[in-house]
């Protein structure tokens, strides 16, 4: 959790959603079926010798830390605890000043009883974007020339947290929820974040996991809308 999710802003809505000040050349665009290792948008704040500079910027969903030796990671790191975050050598570095924004229209969740998994979809009962918290890291592929564009690789994780609410009854974890009044400063990269500063934004998030709705969907085959539609239970 969180396996599958849904991007459907286009890169138009998404500059002006977070106040972009730089949109990468080529971004992924819509998606309803979003899978790990898949490239997907994030936010995040930069700062060099001048200003902070907020970023679009597309990442591969699955966070590769600058210490791997190879791009493919022999477990899961599309997803990172939360409570546990700041202890793992794969997400901790990232932590600190490393932190970014995922955005999605909501996000696909199994719910398991014995052997069968059902595919539920979720989202905010509006239809407004979730903005999941997320951490960033940069990889440099060393197999590579020093003038190759394709050498530095740019992966990130998201957060996840114990369910709330009603979330707690289809599956027992969520992503990090972001409300907008975090947004700043969960991407602040002046500010050297620590796991109490995880564990307030979590607890900042909960409200809006709280008041997330679900519906059963078909099992997931290829992409489009037709995914998100809610099947007679």
């Amino acid at each position: 959790m969180c396996g599958r999710f849904v991007v459907t802003e286009s890169t138009e809505e998404l500059i002006e959603l977070f106040d972009i000040d730089h949109a990468a050349a080529e971004l992924p665009g819509p998606s309803y079926n979003v899978r790990p290792t898949e490239q997907i948008p994030i936010i995040l704040d930069s700062v060099k010798t001048g200003p902070v500079v907020r970023r679009l910027e597309s990442a591969r969903w699955s966070l590769v830390p600058s210490f791997a030796t190879e791009l493919k990671s022999q477990y899961p790191t599309f997803n990172a605890r939360a409570e546990e975050v700041t202890t793992k050598p794969t997400f901790a570095p990232s932590v600190k000043q490393k932190r970014a924004l995922v955005p999605a229209a909501g996000y696909y969740e199994w719910h398991t009883e014995g052997a069968t998994k059902t595919p539920y979809y979720v989202q905010t009962a509006g239809g407004e974007p979730i903005v999941f918290a997320a951490l960033y890291s940069w990889w440099r592929d060393r197999s590579l020339a020093d003038d190759d564009p394709r050498r530095w690789v740019l992966s990130a994780t998201i957060l996840t947290r114990p369910a709330v609410g009603a979330l707690q009854d289809l599956h027992p974890r969520t992503p990090v929820t972001l409300p907008p009044e975090c947004w700043d400063a969960w991407l602040d990269p002046h500010h050297e974040a620590d796991q109490d500063e995880v564990d307030e934004m979590v607890s900042a998030a909960t409200d809006v996991a709280e008041q997330l709705v679900f519906h059963r969907v078909a099992p997931l085959q290829g992409d489009g809308p037709e995914l998100i539609l809610p099947v007679q239970e």
